[in-house]
């Protein structure tokens, strides 16, 4: 197996998104490109990401899976240099990633691999009330100002707009967004929804996503919510669990 991108930071940045929700997870290298789904821990959040082989300068392997301690990899990448080329990498004995930095210098890592019983994990099946497009600056601006309010934010849609509302003894949060190009280019409402979510894992799904990419987000009273954006050339999508009480 050999893959090499041109710039190593699309790769390292949706090892960033992935890994502040998932510990260890297998990555699947495949004819098409590279896959990863996997529950977190507490199991009421999931990734679904995938990166194509349209991304990679070289891309040469059979269908692998690679299990991985994301938070090493996470590290590791993070000593990429900005404008480096990123080559990694499975020796003979399929026990190691190597991860290879060429810029000013080569530099190589040797990530080892790590069993993981991995179930196939199916993206949740929802006939969602509403649709919209959104610059991610609006909702990490919204989630900041509910983290003031409480670890919890509802989120929802009428026909006119996005809302979202924080709730707690320290006061109440109501913000709102009707559609315009810049900040809630699309908005599709079938029926009228809300729901809580726990704010803390909204904020690191968001982490990744840039403001020159709108995020798609998808809701429905009471069900996960769906938040979807493109890093680079792959695409990264998150299903979160609602919190039902009090919701």
């Amino acid at each position: 197996m050999e893959l090499i991108l041109k710039d190593a930071a699309s790769f390292k940045k949706s090892i960033e998104a992935i890994s502040v929700l998932i510990d260890e997870a297998e990555l699947v290298v495949k004819e098409t490109g590279l896959e990863l789904k996997a529950t977190d821990p507490s199991q009421i959040s999931m990734v679904d990401f995938e990166m194509p082989k349209t991304a990679f300068t070289k891309f040469e392997s059979v269908e692998t899976r690679l299990g991985l301690d994301l938070d090493y990899l996470n590290q590791v990448l993070s000593r990429a240099q900005a404008g480096d080329e990123l080559k990694l990498e499975l020796d003979d004995k399929k026990a190691f990633l190597t991860v290879s930095f060429k810029g000013k210098a080569e530099r190589s890592f040797q990530v080892p691999l790590i069993d993981i019983s991995s179930s196939e994990v199916p993206n949740p099946k929802i006939e969602f009330d509403a649709e919209l497009s959104i610059n991610p600056s609006f909702l990490q601006n919204a989630l900041k100002d509910a983290a003031l309010i409480s670890s919890h934010i509802t989120l929802g849609c009428d026909a006119e707009k996005f809302f979202v509302k924080a709730t707690s003894s320290k006061g109440n949060l109501n913000e709102e967004a009707k559609q315009d190009k810049d900040t809630l280019p699309e908005l599709k409402v079938k029926n009228e929804c809300k729901s809580m979510y726990p704010l803390d894992y909204l904020q690191d799904m968001l982490k990744a996503s840039s403001s020159t990419n709108n995020a798609s987000v998808f809701i429905k009273s009471n069900a996960p919510i769906k938040i979807s954006y493109p890093i680079g050339e792959a695409s990264i999508t998150y299903f979160l669990a609602p919190r039902i009480e009090n919701a």
